[in-house]
Formats: C-alpha cells, sequence, structure tokens
C-alpha cells in the first residue's frame, strides 16, 4: 500500500519557540549619531564602548539557528524567515483513557518494527497544509476563517483504519488512524479552509485528502518496515481492541488555527 501524502506538521517544542522568534522584528542597530547644528560639537577624544553595548545586536542579524538536533532531527518544510509564522488549521482530537491504553498498544508493537518511533504529543485532524503567514496577516486570516465557518454544525466521526504515511519530503514517517465516518463532514470543511487560502494567495489542501489523526513518527521514511505485515498487525490490535467503535469516535466540536506559538479557536455550533 502506498503512503499518502501528509500535511508538514508544524512541530511542537523548540520548533514553536523558533516561530515566536521569527515573530519579532528585526531591531535596528543603532547608527552612528552626529549632533545637531544647535548643540555643541563632540569632542575629538571619545570614550570607549563597552563590549557588552557592542555586541547586545549581534543575534539579533543573524539568520536563526536551526540545529536539527534540537528538535529530534525534524527537517523544515520551508526555511526559516523572521516575521513567517507556520500556520496550520485543524480539529483537535480529544483523547479519553481508553484510547491512550490502545494507543500504548499500538506504539509497543510498532517498535518491535521501527524501534525510533515516538508518540505524538497531541492528536488532530488537519484541514489545511501547514503555510507561512506574515505576522501582519495573521488576524485578519482567522477572522475569514471565523466568517467561514460560523455556521457549521458538530458531527461526530471515526478513526479506526491504521494507516502509513509521510510527509510530502520523505523526511518523517508517521503511524496514523484514517477517518472511516465522517469524511464528507471535513470535505466541506476543508472546502471553506481552502477558500480562506485562497483569499491569502495560499496552498489548498489535498485534491483527495485522507483525513486521520496521527498517533507516532520518526525522522526519515519508514514505509518499509510498517507497511505489509507490520500494518496488518497494527490493525489486528484495533480490532481486537475491547469495542472499538466506542473507543475511537470522537465528537468535532471546533476547528483550531495554530500560526507560530499563537492558537485561536472556532466552535462549531
Amino acid at each position: 500500500m502506498s503512503a499518502a501524502p501528509l500535511v508538514g506538521y508544524s512541530s511542537s517544542g523548540s520548533e514553536d519557540e523558533d516561530e515566536a522568534e521569527a515573530a519579532a522584528g528585526a531591531l535596528a542597530r543603532p547608527g552612528a549619531g552626529g549632533c545637531r547644528r544647535s548643540q555643541s560639537p563632540l569632542p575629538s577624544q571619545r570614550l570607549p564602548v563597552p563590549d557588552s553595548v557592542l555586541h547586545m545586536f549581534l543575534d539579533t542579524e543573524g539568520e536563526p539557528e536551526d540545529d536539527q538536533e534540537k528538535h529530534g532531527g525534524r527537517v523544515r518544510t520551508f526555511p526559516h524567515e523572521r516575521g513567517n509564522w507556520a500556520t496550520h488549521v485543524y480539529v483537535p482530537y480529544e483523547t479519553r483513557e481508553d484510547f491512550l491504553d490502545l494507543l500504548d498498544m499500538l506504539l509497543a508493537h510498532a517498535q518491535t518494527c521501527v524501534p525510533r518511533l515516538v508518540r505524538m504529543e497531541a492528536f488532530h485532524v488537519s484541514l489545511s497544509q501547514s503555510v507561512v503567514l506574515r505576522h501582519h496577516w495573521i488576524v485578519p486570516f482567522v477572522q475569514a476563517l471565523k466568517d467561514r465557518l460560523a455556521s457549521f454544525q458538530r458531527f461526530f466521526f471515526t478513526a479506526n483504519r491504521v494507516k502509513i504515511y509521510t510527509n510530502q519530503e520523505k523526511t518523517r514517517t508517521f503511524v496514523g488512524l484514517e477517518v472511516t465516518s465522517g469524511h464528507p463532514q471535513f470535505l466541506d470543511l476543508v472546502s471553506e479552509v481552502d477558500r480562506v487560502m485562497e483569499e491569502f494567495d495560499l496552498t489548498t489542501f489535498y485534491q483527495d485528502p485522507s483525513f486521520h489523526v496521527s498517533l507516532a513518527w520518526c525522522v526519515g521514511d519508514a514505509r518499509l518496515q510498517l507497511e505489509g505485515r507490520c500494518l496488518r498487525e497494527l490493525q489486528n490490535i484495533v480490532d481486537e481492541f475491547e469495542d472499538p467503535e466506542m473507543v475511537l469516535r470522537a465528537h468535532a466540536e471546533q476547528v483550531r488555527c495554530k500560526s507560530g506559538n499563537k492558537f485561536f479557536s472556532m466552535p462549531l455550533k
């Protein structure tokens, strides 16, 4: 089975901190100030400038450091630039204790195939790719989303089909649960999100999306190790879990937009 493309995630941890730095405008280096005509001329002998002053602006001039070791070896989907905020629209997936019990079983087995897999820190169903917003676009972008989604009703959905995904660059692999009921409602949400993306000249979502909840991830393309027998065994764990339909049934109550380190919530009716 071929892996479906996955949204380039705006990853948590140090990448969130990087995006917060990107929102801050570059500080201007103080100029060499001359005196106004009404002022007395400067003395010919100037006092030395302290080293602390000479070096206080150096960190704001260079390109931000992108140390992969600080964020699990993840590779950025797009270059980090000041003033650019990685932005992602999604439906949060609220977890219960029985879901986390199932997740522990799935992750333990998946790690026998790919030991470097790690559990996701939070769970959601994506409605957009990760796009870049300039800081001054964030408020109008979020307002446009709120206007488009204001009339949408809440709905239930189920994600219970194990599937392997990669990002477009094949630099990360994800084990996910594909949505098997609620697909039409997600398509309707994406249609409105796409209209907002078009208004801001941003990339729209995939033409034939596989809506899913990512459970675990690893660096690199691990499809060969995870698909086939391992995938079938993971699906068996889901199917044999006690009352999987109820465990994996969720309620879509809101849409969220994450831009840099800021979160915006849009409740559904």
